[in-house]
């Protein structure tokens, strides 16, 4: 299969929290309105040569219930598919339609299950609605697991690991960007799928707990997972002022470690309110890759931006 359109160096982005803003600001608007409220827009995605845009549901904890959620996915719906230069992406077909009408590929996730509250009726539901990404946890503990600031540092419960059997029934994708190491490794002894830290750097260059371990990155490099390297700040340099360059250190990290293939990118576009210089939203990821061509051949700076990405979902949607 063809993975993309001929000539192009285009962009998977694999975690953005428009819909999260959209949530908080009803007077914004993704394709028209203000969009300009907005990190990632229609207008951006176009201009940006971006093959396929993850949006993440992102509820806050002061939100309480699955009511949230709901709205979440009706705004996906109602401003994201509702644009003509958008196609929701649910399977490889999907996927395949989208790249050959050089439409931008939509893919729904949840970042953190809390308002599930357990419930796998609402996860199966919400699998029939286009969801096809899921990470347990954001940043502290709920009724399925802990996430990395939670002081307790503990692992998965026992509904967080029937949960997580379930989504391996459906075909869910796993994320695990925010959860704890100790869940990390309960959760790779679980799944016979490989899984995904969709917005993560190394934590060897940048000694954040929201990145990943050396040993972690390997884990996920041996089951044939994804890292999607992330643009917030903190998670980039310590100290602040991050630049384009300390990004790719983070790549060069990660390829020295053996995962050519399987780096990513996950923006966190809509989710920070500070930008690493140069890399604000999805039009400036040219100056990563610009930057990315100076030590790398076209072809690895096409796998980090889109290939490896879109092979990994050509493995991983249902057919």
């Amino acid at each position: 299969m063809q993975t993309e359109p001929a000539g192009a160096l285009s962009i998977v982005d694999f975690h953005c929290d428009a819909l999260w803003k959209l949530l908080e600001k009803e007077e914004l608007a993704f394709g028209s309105g203000h969009p300009e409220g907005l990190d990632v827009n229609a207008a951006r995605l176009a201009g940006s040569s971006t093959l396929l845009q993850t949006f993440a549901i992102y509820v806050p904890e002061r939100m309480e219930g699955p009511k949230p959620i709901w709205k979440s996915v009706d705004l996906f719906y109602q401003h994201v598919l509702s644009c003509p230069s958008i196609m929701h992406v649910r399977n490889v077909n999907d996927l395949h339609t989208a790249i050959a009408s050089r439409r931008t590929g939509a893919l729904l996730s949840l970042e953190g299950v809390d308002g599930l509250q357990g419930d796998l009726v609402m996860l199966r539901l919400l699998y029939q609605l286009g969801l096809r990404a899921v990470g347990l946890t954001w940043n502290h503990a709920n009724w399925a697991a802990d996430g990395v600031l939670e002081p307790r540092q503990g692992g998965l419960t026992a509904r967080g690991r029937a949960f997580v059997e379930e989504c391996e029934k459906l075909g869910i994708i796993l994320d695990v960007s925010h959860l704890t190491e100790r869940g990390f490794w309960e959760l790779a002894d679980l799944v016979n799928r490989p899984f995904i830290a969709s917005h993560s750097n190394a934590r060897a260059i940048c000694d954040h707990p929201r990145n990943l371990t050396d040993d972690q990155i390997k884990a996920i490099i041996a089951i044939g997972g994804r890292i999607g390297i992330t643009y917030v700040p903190y998670f980039v340099k310590a100290g602040g002022g991050a630049k384009i360059s300390d990004v790719v250190r983070h790549i060069d990290h990660i390829v020295s470690l053996g995962g050519e293939d399987h780096i990513m990118m996950g923006s966190d576009f809509d989710g920070i309110s500070e930008y690493v210089a140069g890399l604000a939203n999805p039009t400036e990821v040219v100056n990563l890759i610009n930057e990315l061509k100076r030590t790398y051949s076209e072809q690895q700076v096409r796998k980090f931006m889109s290939g490896n990405a879109l092979t990994f979902l050509q493995e991983q949607l249902p057919k």
